[in-house]
């Protein structure tokens, strides 16, 4: 745990340290990028680090660690380290990285504070940062181990066998081994990252939802191209450049938002292309028989961008104790005025013990899990998956 001397300093100066965060990510980012060029050109998400949505994530984690250390319960927050891990994991991190990464943050939380930024307070600050690190390493360490890689090269070639067409906007990719091997085992809500080439030289990665039965006997990914700015790289190269015979490196699978096991009632609710881990969890659930009491919840613009809006409907059918509630934008043709904009789940009869698991944007996010709580759903039955970096993790 942190001493008692550096909890204090850091108790004293953590205001500080959060009213410049922002300042601090871009001095970090600025000077890990200019010593490291490699680490945007093929580890960190090049539009994140464009749009400015992953320049607050390094530091304010950090700042909600040592926020987590110096309250009164003193505790780890669980949670963020155990999602962070799996992405580290998911990327490839190793112990090495978290000396550069540790090496220019603190020069740039040195630059930011100035005067104040005395031995005695960077000293406290590094104590708390490799406290943090070291409690990702075991993580991520026990994650590569489990994946049957100790040096963190989870890494695999997969040939695309097949291309369905999901809507104009969504593809779904059926992958195979290129040695010829099983495929990993994974659980369903759990997502693999994907390297790709790209003109400039670059080999940047991205994370997609596995979307097929975990039983089966290869992987299937959902892509979404993305539009704005910048566009998506990696998710446009896929749609773009991608066919059956071609070959991508694939991590193992990972992530924390899983389908617990179980025989209470789930509720399953996500927006847009946040249907991805859900049509895993609703394949799961009729692969195996499951006789829980599922609600089945989905939000988007339509009906022609609701991708596996089929077989959503189909599986949600073959469950015996499943109903589905779908909200879209703007509607084509009829459609039930109460169904017209976005999901809300208040006027929905969610039993006791519900287990329910979201996916979609911080917004939808945000409203679900007000409207859950409000329903007598408990905090910490409420899991959620978000594809952007979850600046909801780190509020205070």
């Amino acid at each position: 745990m942190l001493s008692e001397k550096s909890a204090q300093t850091v108790r004293a100066t953590l205001p500080v340290v959060r009213g410049a965060i922002d300042e601090i990510a871009a001095r970090f980012y600025d000077r890990l990028f200019a010593a490291h060029p490699e680490l945007l050109r093929d580890l960190f998400n090049r539009g994140n680090q464009a749009n400015g949505t992953q320049r607050r994530a390094l530091a304010g984690s950090i700042a909600h660690f040592a926020s987590a250390l110096v309250d009164e319960q003193g505790a780890f927050p669980e949670g963020m380290l155990v999602r962070v891990a799996h992405k580290h994991a998911s990327l490839g991190v190793t112990r090495d990285q978290y000396h550069v990464v540790g090496a220019n943050l603190f020069a740039a939380i040195a630059e930011v504070l100035g005067e104040a930024a005395t031995d005695e307070v960077l000293g406290a600050w590094e104590e708390v940062y490799w406290l943090m690190a070291e409690s990702l390493i075991a993580r991520e360490e026990k994650l590569y181990a489990e994946a049957g890689a100790p040096d963190g090269d989870t890494w695999r070639e997969y040939r695309v066998d097949a291309r369905h067409p999901e809507t104009p906007e969504v593809v779904t990719l059926l992958l195979r081994p290129v040695d010829g091997g099983p495929v990993p085992e994974w659980r369903a809500g759990q997502y693999v990252s994907v390297r790709v080439p790209l003109p400039d030289g670059a080999r940047q990665i991205r994370q997609y939802s596995l979307t097929g039965d975990p039983r089966a006997e290869e992987l299937r990914i959902t892509v979404k191209r993305v539009r704005g700015e910048p566009d998506g790289e990696v998710s446009n190269h896929l749609h773009d450049h991608v066919r059956e015979g071609d070959v991508l490196g694939l991590s193992a699978p990972f992530g924390d938002v899983v389908l617990e096991e179980g025989s209470g009632p789930v509720l399953l609710a996500s927006a847009g292309i946040g249907c991805t881990p859900v049509i895993a969890m609703l394949r799961h659930l009729v692969a195996t028989g499951s006789v829980r009491p599922v609600i089945a919840v989905h939000g988007d613009h339509g009906p022609s961008t609701h991708a596996f809006r089929a077989e959503f409907e189909r599986l949600v059918a073959e469950l015996d104790n499943a109903e589905a509630h779908v909200w879209y934008e703007n509607p084509e043709g009829p459609w039930p005025e109460q169904r017209t904009g976005t999901p809300d789940l208040t006027g929905l009869r969610i039993p006791p013990g519900t287990e329910a698991y979201l996916c979609g944007p911080l917004a939808f996010l945000r409203r679900a899990h007000r409207q859950l709580v409000s329903a007598g759903v408990a905090g910490t039955d409420i899991h959620y998956e978000v594809f952007e970096p979850d600046h909801w993790l780190t509020e205070d």
